[in-house]
């Protein structure tokens, strides 16, 4: 299985950190050796709200390749969801198996159309942004629709983590990570 993590200028770290650090770990916890993944971006390097820096592995490469993308939210995803360049990136995703976001992250899966007909959720304060690309926003942690997996606001992101590690390697995987990093029940 091959994951790519979007990162772009202006996300939230912890949104992209909580998944990041519970996927990885099915691979260092040798619960899923073909595990592997990429960070990409558009640009050679990204900077978070804060201006700590991310440089990725890839840079506009096509995302078609993976079998789960997982974009992050943040303010950037405010302006990128009108970037025509950065959503034509993302758009080479569709058709990858599990397109996946966390926090605003969705609104950047909305504008590339992955939401239409679909149930999803974001940060509370971005209920009404989102409505405009799916056919129901819900107030839940974590929503899953076909192909789409939307996460709520920045903590659910190890929620969010520990629900694909559960997905993808079993509940036995998800308790094990979640011991490993005292995440509380």
């Amino acid at each position: 299985m091959k994951v790519a993590f979007i990162v772009f200028n202006d996300l939230t770290l912890l949104d992209f950190a909580g998944v990041y650090d519970t996927i990885t770990r099915l691979k260092t916890m040798k619960f899923k050796n073909n595990l592997s993944w990429d960070i990409c971006a558009l640009t050679e390097m990204v900077r978070d709200k804060h201006g700590f820096k991310i440089i990725p592995d890839k840079v506009r490469n096509n995302l078609g390749k993976y079998d789960a993308v997982i974009i992050p939210g943040g303010m950037g995803t405010r302006s990128l969801q009108n970037d025509s360049e950065f959503i034509d990136w993302i758009k080479t995703a569709q058709n990858v198996q599990h397109k996946i976001s966390v926090c605003t992250g969705s609104l950047i899966l909305g504008a590339a159309g992955f939401l239409k007909g679909k149930k999803a959720t974001t940060n509370h304060n971005e209920y009404e942004s989102l409505k405009q690309y799916c056919s129901e926003v819900l107030k839940d942690r974590i929503v899953e629709d076909q192909d789409v997996i939307t996460s709520g606001a920045v903590t659910s992101s190890i929620d969010l983590g520990l629900y694909l590690c559960e997905k993808w390697a079993g509940k036995e995987a998800k308790e094990k990570i979640r011991e490993a990093i005292d995440y509380p029940l």
